[in-house]
C-alpha cells in the first residue's frame, strides 16, 4: 500500500446523473456520492478523470445551449486505510420487509435480507429511485410471476423480486454490471432464469412485470420496447425520473394505465399497466 492516495471531488452545477454515468465510464474505482458531489479515491493518478469531467461540462453546455459548470478538487492525502473508513460509513437500509446490508454486517431476523457490497455505484438501495422500486416490488410482485430487470446494475432489484418469489431475467448494457449482478446473486444464494449483456430488445418473451430504473431520457428512448415486453394486464415499473421529467415520461407511456406514482425527494417511480 502506498503512503498516499489521490482524492477527487467532482461537483456539477446541473445534470448530475450524466456526470455520474461519465465518471463510472472513466474509472473503475469505488465511487462515493455526497451532497451533490462525486468522490473518487485511488492510489493511481486521477488527473485524466478530472480533465474528462471538465471537458464534458464544456461539451454539455454546447449541446444543451446553457452553461453547465463543474467544480473539481484534486488533492493528495495520507493513506489511512480509507477503505475501512468507507466500510464503516455504509449503513444498512430497511425498506418494509427488505433489509439491505453489506456482507460484513449480520442479517436481520424476520426480514428478507439482501446482501449488496457497494461497488462502482451500481446500486446498494440507498438512492431514492432504488428505494422506490424496492418498495413497489414488494407491493406488486407475487410468487411465480415472471419479471425482467432492465439496466440491472448490481442486480439488487432482481434479487429483491426473486425473494418475493418471482422468476427473474435481467440485463444491462454494461458487462461490468452483469458480472456484478451475477456475483451478487451468488452472494445471496439466489438464482435467475436468464441474464444477458445488452438491452430489452434481446428478450425472448413477455413478462408479468418489467422494472427499469434508468434515467428519463433512456426510458423515453426505450418506451416502445419496454411496453412490448409487458404481458397484457402486466405491470411496468419505471424509475430514475427527476420531477422535472415526470410529465414527459408519463406522456410517452400514455398508452398504459397509470396505477401508482411514488415520489421520494425529487425522484419519481411510476407503476403502469398494459391495457
Amino acid at each position: 500500500m502506498k503512503q498516499t492516495y489521490n482524492e477527487l471531488y467532482i461537483t456539477p452545477s446541473e445534470e448530475y446523473s450524466l456526470f455520474l454515468d461519465l465518471i463510472m465510464s472513466l474509472s473503475d474505482e469505488a465511487i462515493e456520492e455526497l451532497d451533490g458531489s462525486i468522490i473518487l479515491r485511488s492510489e493511481d493518478d486521477l488527473e485524466m478523470v478530472r480533465f474528462g469531467a471538465e471537458a464534458f461540462a464544456k461539451e454539455l453546455s454546447c449541446v444543451l445551449g446553457k452553461e453547465i459548470r463543474v467544480e473539481t478538487r484534486l488533492c493528495v492525502k495520507e493513506n489511512e486505510d480509507w477503505i475501512a473508513q468507507y466500510r464503516h460509513s455504509i449503513q444498512p437500509l430497511s425498506v418494509n420487509n427488505f433489509y439491505i446490508h453489506p456482507s460484513w454486517l449480520p442479517d436481520e431476523v424476520n426480514k428478507k435480507n439482501i446482501i449488496i457490497d457497494p461497488a462502482l455505484a451500481f446500486g446498494s438501495g440507498h438512492h431514492e429511485t432504488t428505494y422506490g422500486c424496492l418498495l413497489l416490488l414488494q407491493k406488486y410482485v407475487r410468487e411465480n410471476m415472471t419479471l425482467l430487470d432492465v439496466g440491472c446494475g448490481s442486480g439488487i432489484l432482481s434479487i429483491a423480486a426473486r425473494k418475493c418469489g418471482a422468476i427473474v431475467d435481467l440485463c444491462d448494457t454494461d458487462e461490468q454490471a452483469t458480472q456484478s449482478a451475477k456475483e451478487n446473486f451468488m452472494l445471496n444464494h439466489e438464482d435467475f432464469h436468464r441474464m444477458w449483456t445488452g438491452s430489452v430488445q434481446k428478450r425472448e418473451r413477455e413478462y408479468d412485470v418489467v422494472v427499469a430504473n434508468i434515467i428519463a431520457d433512456v426510458l423515453i428512448m426505450l418506451s416502445s420496447d419496454l411496453t412490448k415486453a409487458v404481458k397484457e394486464g402486466g405491470l411496468l415499473i419505471l424509475s430514475g425520473i427527476l420531477d422535472k421529467y415526470v410529465d414527459k415520461v408519463e406522456n410517452k407511456f400514455s398508452s398504459m394505465k397509470l396505477v401508482e406514482k411514488y415520489q421520494k425527494e425529487e425522484w419519481f417511480t411510476l407503476v403502469l399497466q398494459r391495457n
